[in-house]
């Protein structure tokens, strides 16, 4: 077989030019092709920053299920949550500055579950030191659910922690200007974020794959940050079983963030 012989350089440039001009008729240019940042994306990113927070508020709004975790800072003190919720109730934990405790929720039926020494700190107003007896109910109750009255004072503060609705309302309000931010990966999903009075007010990232929805959200002035996932996806909620529960007897302690 007799070898080709060999393409000279002029003849290879005039190849080139003839494969670019044909390119250029049919639309496409030899020059990098130019990236689409809203490609295989749910396309909010193309929407102003009033538009994408409205869409992620209303596919929250919209979702069945919810997992929240990260830092919570208030007037009350600093919580550090780990809560999946619906909107038949909640189960999880909640840590502050001295305590962790479990909440679950079922309907109006409330449990809290911690350790010995949740059920032995000081109360406000109470003696400085718990008595030989407290501790030895303690004792009992430590890794046990208690049931929380619904008149007891810290039914409310407890349950408020297991409200879907309620904290995605509270914790997601954006009252400021809001601006449209840079794109950027919470978990490794594709987001886009918005800020609130340049940040101020809260930023939040919300989801450019699937439905829109928040993925995180730092509030403003540091008062924490909240990672939201698992949106939609089911958990089973039921009571305690019968011998994991034990009678308190007496008004629970305040969950005092420290």
């Amino acid at each position: 077989m007799t070898p080709l012989p060999p393409v000279s350089r002029s003849r290879r440039t005039v190849l080139s030019v003839l494969l670019c001009a044909g390119l250029a008729l049919t639309g496409t240019a030899c020059a990098e092709e130019k990236v689409d940042p809203d490609k295989g994306t749910n396309g909010v990113g193309k929407l102003s920053a009033t538009e994408i927070e409205t869409k992620a508020r209303a596919a929250a709004d919209t979702a069945a299920t919810v997992r929240l975790s990260g830092t919570l800072t208030s007037k009350g003190g600093t919580y550090r949550l780990n809560m999946r919720l619906k909107k038949t109730g909640g189960t999880g934990s909640v840590a502050t500055k001295d305590n962790t405790f479990a909440l679950l929720r079922v309907g109006d039926d409330l449990y809290l579950k911690a350790d010995a020494g949740f059920w032995t700190q000081k109360q406000e107003g109470g003696q400085a030191a718990p008595s030989r007896t407290d501790e030895e109910a303690a004792l009992k109750l430590g890794d046990k659910y208690v049931k929380v009255p619904e008149d007891d004072a810290s039914y409310q503060e407890f349950r408020a922690f297991t409200e879907m609705d309620g904290l995605l309302d509270g914790l997601l309000e954006m009252p400021g200007r809001l601006t449209k931010g840079e794109r950027t990966k919470v978990g490794g999903v594709r987001a886009i974020k918005v800020a609130s009075d340049e940040g101020a007010g809260g930023v939040l990232d919300v989801s450019l794959e699937g439905q829109p929805y928040p993925l995180q959200f730092a509030r403003g002035g540091g008062a924490g940050t909240l990672t939201l996932g698992e949106w939609g996806a089911d958990f089973p909620l039921a009571p305690p079983a019968e011998g994991e529960i034990v009678d308190y007897g007496r008004q629970l302690p305040k969950s005092s963030g420290g």
